[in-house]
This record gives C-alpha cells, structure tokens and sequence, in this order.
C-alpha cells in the first residue's frame, strides 16, 4: 500500500514510515491501515522490528521518515498527540516490569488509566473513578483482586489487571507486544479469550505482535508479515502461505513448522 495518509481515515494509518538506529534502518517503508473492530497481528523472525514498529506508532521511538496517522491525529515528529486522542490509545507490553517494594494495590493501579485523563476531580466525584474501577475488574473477573498488592499477583492475574486498567476508559486501539507472554497455555487460552470477547463489546482495533502463528490464523482478521520491510499482509490465509512464511522466515522455519 502506498499514498498520502488521509486525517480521518481508520483508526490507525501508517504511511512509508521507516525508522534507524546508529544510521542502521531497522524498519523500512511501512504502510498499512486498521479499522476499528478488527484485529490485526504483526508477525516475523526475532530482529525483524516488530516492536519498534510499535514504539514508533506510539510516539516512543522517533522516525526518520513517513506518517503516523492515530483517530485522524497525525503523530508529530516528536511524538506528539492530543491528549483526547492519546488517551483512546491502550498499549500491554510484553513484559510489565513492577517494582515490588512499592506498595500499590490492584485498585490503585487500575485507577491510573483514570488518572491519566488529567482530570481534576473534586473530592464528590472520586465516587465515579472507584465505580469506574470496579466496573473495569469486574468485567475481567478480577473484582476479587482490588485490595490485593500488584506485587502479589500472578501472570495471569497481572494480564487480567491490566486489561481491567485499559477498560477504566473507552479506548479505541489497543497495541499488544507480545502480551500473553509468560503465561501457561491454559492461561493463554483464557487471555485471549477474554480479549476477543471484549473487542467485539468495545469495537476496539488490535495491533498485536505475536509469534504464535496457530493463534494468529484462528483470531486475527489480517495479518502483516515483517522483516525489516513490510514483506506482504492480508487475511491469515494468504499471508500465512508456505510461500510468504518463507521469504520472511526462511524455508527451513516453515518445513520445521509445517511438520511440527
């Protein structure tokens, strides 16, 4: 895909974007668009840029070239979005890393996706964050966990929190890196499980870098297969074909994968 990127269209649109470390590219010329309600999985080898290409759509890291367009918003060249639209972005990344000396509760955490508003509530109004809260742990069965330490839960229930702390507030994109990671496989079945339910209640678009292919091709609705450059996307069918995993992978990956 290429062209001008359009204020309005999508959810998210990217255009051409290309990013560099020590003058060295490590994403190059990236294009594609989500909507909203669908699912979308970045897939590729281990150095491919999944996760840069996440942080620069985030505005985390810089780009060197192209457009980041986000609910109609361009992504400024330092990062910059309206607050209003930044806090319709949700991102879990692979791994939350949690001081445990700080004393902070499930509820307390969860809380912050309403802080993050920047709102000034007068003291009558915190009724409606604590209903916000208990609102967004009740639909990912984690009420039960309010008064518990963060630094006491599981990876599951860590998974479940921060969910809870994306639904305190409407969000319209949702950007996983690798987010089930360190969960057992009864637990990544009931994360994603979960995750799907809530994106057909919330509409919300998903950007998840994942290498679980088999997940990939039994939820996603598209699919964008990376290494370095954006090597083809499209439904799981065609971009999960023999021939496309090759390219990106190497024919040996796809022969060990086919058989295994």
């Amino acid at each position: 895909m290429t062209g001008v990127a359009i204020a309005g269209e999508g959810v998210l649109r990217v255009d051409g974007l290309t990013v560099c470390r020590d003058h060295h590219k490590i994403i190059e010329d990236i294009s594609f668009c989500l909507d909203s309600g669908t699912d979308t999985a970045v897939v590729g080898p281990n150095g491919a840029g999944k996760t840069t290409l996440a942080q620069a759509i985030l505005g985390i890291l810089p780009r060197q070239a192209g457009e980041v367009w986000l609910l109609g918003h361009r992504l400024t060249p330092k990062g910059y979005l309206p607050a209003p639209v930044r806090q319709q972005i949700a991102y879990l990344p692979q791994r939350f890393l949690f001081d445990r000396r700080i004393p902070m509760t499930v509820e307390e955490l969860v809380g912050l996706g309403w802080d993050r508003l920047g709102w000034r509530w007068p003291w009558a109004d915190r009724q409606l964050r604590c209903q916000a809260v208990q609102a967004a742990l009740a639909r990912v069965n984690a009420l039960h966990l309010q008064h518990h330490p963060v630094s006491g839960l599981s990876g599951g229930e860590t998974k479940r929190v921060l969910l809870a702390y994306c639904l305190v507030y409407p969000r319209r994109l949702l950007i996983l890196d690798e987010a089930p990671a360190g969960l057992d496989v009864r637990g990544e079945a009931e994360f994603y499980q979960l995750l799907y339910q809530l994106k057909q209640e919330q509409n919300w678009a998903i950007l998840q870098i994942s290498h679980d292919l088999d997940m990939v091709r039994r939820h996603c609705d598209r699919v964008l297969c990376l290494n370095r450059t954006l090597l083809c996307q499209g439904v799981p069918e065609v971009a999960l074909a023999p021939d496309n995993l090759a390219v990106a992978y190497g024919s040996e990956f796809v022969r060990y994968h086919h058989d295994h």
